[in-house]
């Protein structure tokens, strides 16, 4: 005699429907990791080359304050000119900053985010 299929050996609607949304969650959470991972990993290769950057202007900067200052007779009229320089690139930095920082900065992260390719 054959065994005909009945409510209890099948899983009903109501189990299946549970099982997806649990298994939709879960992909939903891997996807959320996944791209928050990328987004981390982007801002923190971008921080590296902005650090090594800032090293080299650093340097830089100090033997061109010192060059200058040697031309000028005095080493911290040098530093002064340079001060002077970055002081003014700072006030144009600072009036721009939505447009050079903020707007940049907002695009990539939501760019990440959202998995979109410049």
């Amino acid at each position: 005699m054959q065994h005909l299929p009945t409510e209890k050996d099948e899983p009903g609607l109501f189990e299946k429907v549970g099982s997806y949304a649990e298994k939709r969650l879960l992909l939903l959470k891997y996807k959320a990791v996944d791209t928050g991972a990328e987004v981390v990993a982007s801002l923190v290769a971008r921080l590296t080359v902005v650090v090594l950057l800032a090293t080299f202007l650093l340097i830089l900067n100090i033997g061109i304050a010192l060059w200058i200052g040697h031309l000028l007779g005095y080493t911290y009229y040098g530093f002064f000119i340079v001060a002077a320089f970055y002081a003014l690139v700072a006030l144009l930095v600072y009036s721009f900053r939505h447009k050079l920082i903020k707007e940049p900065i907002n695009n990539l992260i939501i760019r990440k985010l959202l998995k979109q390719k410049p």
